[in-house]
């Protein structure tokens, strides 16, 4: 069992590897790329769910599950890209994973912070009941695994893939607006909601990306806001109304454009207008670093590359 653990281990630490090395096979075109790494994905959150709804409202079981979400994830992806593109997965260099980390979390609670006060500041938030630490720590595995599977679905694979299809603004468009559209399934939904998230999420974490080329600083960012939205002030997450506690019992009130109503602070207008500031920034910094890529610059790299 122990030489089955050592191999195991050396498996998932070659996958991380940045060492470049000698293809064994042709690269397969974009778009069987991209499907084959959409379905592998739909697979790893439907696992992930599943995982999920063990857990319940368990805290430990949670944080275990969590863990084993984002391990699980990380290792398809990483896998997936070696195997599918014959090169290491770079946006996923564990050597710039704890600058990124370190950046986007406190990035990300920011953000929430700065939405959230301007909801209260309009009298869209109230407490009631007490502090559930437990249910914070539930929170906290359970947006981790979801933070990392959607980042690496919808920026590692839905992005990257499609901007070589489309160019960095096309993929921006198309990965922000099946970002949305992907919540129009949970329980408290609505048009507008999946549209702000579009908007908001959806445009900020595909710059972040655009800016960075790794997935570190998206996935702290979307996990800081996650978590700060439903495991500290306790609100309804993107509709999703039956999440555990988190750490205070929040409630919204007022009209929804303040508020978000039943959809959360998500939907809120001042939730756009907070996220659009990083957004702007981290598109700056993309086109001064020259990674604002058109369709032809890309296969023209391509072409160079193969030459």
């Amino acid at each position: 069992m122990s030489l089955w653990n050592a191999q195991a281990a050396q498996w998932v630490k070659r996958q991380f590897s940045q060492s470049p090395f000698e293809p064994t096979r042709r690269v397969w075109p974009t778009g069987v790329r991209l499907a084959v790494m959409v379905v592998l994905f739909v697979l790893v959150t439907g696992f992930a769910a599943g995982m999920r709804g063990v857990a319940g409202d368990n805290p430990v079981l949670s944080l275990l599950f969590g863990a084993a979400a984002v391990v699980i994830a990380l290792t398809v992806y990483a896998a997936a890209v070696r195997f599918l593109e014959q090169r290491p997965a770079s946006d996923l260099d564990t050597t710039v994973a704890g600058s990124g980390l370190r950046i986007g979390i406190p990035v990300g609670l920011g953000l929430f912070v700065a939405t959230f006060a301007l909801i209260a500041l309009f009298g869209g938030y109230s407490t009631k009941g007490g502090v559930s630490v437990g249910g914070a720590v539930t929170l906290f595995g359970m947006m981790a695994g979801v933070a990392v599977v959607e980042e690496l679905l919808f920026r590692g694979t839905v992005f990257r893939l499609v901007e070589d299809l489309a160019g960095t603004r096309g993929a921006l468009a198309i990965s922000g607006l099946l970002f949305g559209a992907i919540h129009l399934v949970n329980p408290g939904a609505t048009v507008w909601g999946s549209l702000a998230i579009a908007i908001e999420a959806g445009l900020m974490l595909g710059a972040a990306y655009a800016a960075t080329r790794t997935l570190w600083l998206p996935i702290g960012l979307h996990f800081a806001w996650n978590f700060a939205q439903s495991g500290i002030f306790g609100i309804t997450a993107s509709g999703n109304e039956d999440l555990p506690g988190g750490l205070v019992h929040g409630v919204l009130s007022g009209p929804d454009v303040i508020s978000g109503g039943g959809f959360g602070p998500d939907a809120s207008v001042f939730a756009i207008l907070v996220c659009a500031v990083p957004t702007v920034i981290f598109l700056s910094m993309a086109k001064r670093r020259g990674r604002l890529y058109t369709r032809r610059q890309l296969q023209s790299a391509r072409t160079s590359a193969f030459s």
